[in-house]
């Protein structure tokens, strides 16, 4: 498959002029793609030490410096030249070639040979300009690595599905797409030191599986060809993780990656960042305090504790956080009561009269469920966690203490989207196996997100697993939330449709 731009049609003779450049700098025996450059600083690093705010126009400071940048603007004129070098992180240093310092042929050269996007070596004193511009004077210049293809511009910009299909470009003219990088790592730190400080230990589980479970979603299949078994692509991390907590690791968590074979939209992707943890003696009380802390500490790592949430409305992160059971915010909506003890027929009779579409083989958990989502989720702008779900529908959270039929189990809600669930996890291996096995019978029956009968699960389980809470937390929808993108955007490189 080649990669293309949205550009014009002459792209494809930039390309011919630019090979032919490469050919000629072989040709004269020197190196498109050397092996090493000289490198004295970084581009950071002069601006660091020089401050132009502090030095007068036309300073000659006497030292000597080899640097390094991509050619983002390039000014030729008779007898002198001016660069712009960026390197890294966006920092850049205006380089400056004049006849009477690299001399004749190394300036014609220059000319001939760089285009925008190359990557250039300078050696030279570091100066100011006669406008104050902080600068290297080079005494000579090398070609680092010639590029072949014309970046993007004002008058040839890339659409939007190519700022996405080719992320490494849009990250080379867009700061913002560079800024996002930036973010989303503050926010894995960020999570990382906030669940640090708490004493529970990063771990690694496997992510092919032999079994589909810790979520309802249809996975992606392959197969082991070492041990002729099919496999698994693991849609959540949460059953290895019990695993560990099982073995004595009783605070621990994984931020990892996991798949799910199914839509894609402006907050679903195929394969996506999960972070899990699990604590020992916790419960659904104590997942709430973790969650919010996660949430927050990451949101002021970032310096975004107040984001615009849809419509307008803002979103004040540090205020407090609702919590409401999810029978009662579709009594809200529906402008009826219901509960667990709600009907079937009745449950179905509303979702007719709200034009809820259902599955036939639903009971009154999945169709109050669908009801919760077709009519409340995305309404929840502010911080919301919707708390005492059915227990068909939340099969490995432990029973409600106080209320028959439901369990302990929430869905953090902002901005309409669902960013984190959390259960007091249920304990109880013979309970465990009943549910399992109910939603292996589901998915004998079709149900793609049903899931499996772990038997290495449960005799984990059988071993003695600990009171506990657990929480997971779609890291990616944390920084959409965080940043207002949508998910294809907060995602280094997505999946998408090949061309």
């Amino acid at each position: 498959m080649t990669e293309t731009t949205p550009a014009a049609d002459d792209v494809p003779e930039q390309i011919r002029v630019r090979q032919e450049k490469r050919q000629r700098i072989l040709d004269a025996g020197g190196a498109a793609y050397p092996v090493e450059v000289p490198i004295t600083h970084t581009l950071a690093g002069v601006r660091a030490v020089y401050d132009p705010q502090e030095l007068e126009p036309d300073t000659h400071t006497g030292d000597v410096v080899s640097v390094v940048g991509r050619v983002i603007h390039v000014r030729n004129t008779g007898k002198l030249c001016f660069a712009r070098l960026r390197q890294g992180e966006g920092t850049e240093l205006q380089a400056m070639l004049s006849i009477a310092d690299v001399g004749e042929e190394a300036l014609a050269d220059w000319k001939a040979l760089v285009d925008i996007g190359d990557f250039v070596g300078v050696t030279g004193e570091v100066i100011t300009s006669r406008r104050g511009e902080l600068s290297v004077q080079a005494s000579s210049w090398t070609m680092a690595a010639k590029t072949l293809r014309p970046l993007p511009n004002e008058h040839r910009p890339l659409s939007d599905e190519a700022r996405v299909r080719l992320r490494y470009v849009d990250m080379v003219v867009n700061p913002a797409s560079r800024e996002m990088v930036r973010t989303k790592a503050t926010v894995l730190k960020s999570l990382r030191r906030t669940l640090d400080e708490r004493d529970f230990l990063e771990v690694e589980t496997p992510i092919l599986q032999l079994t589909n479970g810790g979520a309802a979603a249809r996975p992606f299949r392959t197969h082991l060809n070492a041990f002729d078994q099919p496999m698994l692509l693991r849609i959540a991390l949460e059953l290895d993780l019990k695993k560990a907590m099982i073995g004595g690791v009783d605070r621990v968590y994984e931020i990892g990656r996991t798949f799910r074979n199914e839509g894609l939209d402006s907050t679903h992707a195929a394969e996506f960042s999960m972070l899990e943890a699990y604590e020992a003696y916790g419960d659904i009380e104590s997942m709430k305090e973790l969650v919010r802390a996660l949430v927050v500490d990451a949101a002021r790592a970032v310096g975004r504790t107040v984001v615009t949430g849809r419509n307008g409305e803002v979103i004040d992160l540090e205020q407090p956080w609702r919590s409401a059971g999810l029978f009662e915010l579709i009594s809200e909506a529906a402008g009826v009561t219901v509960d667990v003890a709600t009907s079937v027929e009745d449950l179905k009779a509303l979702a007719a009269r709200h034009d809820v579409d259902l599955q036939p083989s639903w009971g009154a958990g999945e169709i109050a469920l669908e009801l919760y989502e077709q009519l409340v989720e995305d309404t929840l702008v502010q911080p919301t966690f919707v708390e005492d779900y059915p227990e068909s529908v939340r099969p490995l959270a432990k029973p409600h203490r106080s209320v028959p039929g439901l369990v302990e189990a929430f869905d953090l809600i902002i901005n309409g989207v669902e960013l984190a669930p959390a259960y007091t996890e249920l304990n109880d291996p013979v309970i465990q196996r009943e549910r399992l096995v109910e939603q292996s019978l589901q998915a004998a029956g079709g149900n793609p997100e049903a899931m499996d009968l772990d038997e290495s699960f449960l005799r984990a389980m059988e071993h003695g697993m600990p009171p506990a809470g657990g929480m997971g937390m779609g890291v990616d929808r944390l920084v959409m939330l965080l940043t207002g993108a949508g998910i294809r955007e907060t995602i280094l490189f997505p999946l998408l449709r090949p061309e």
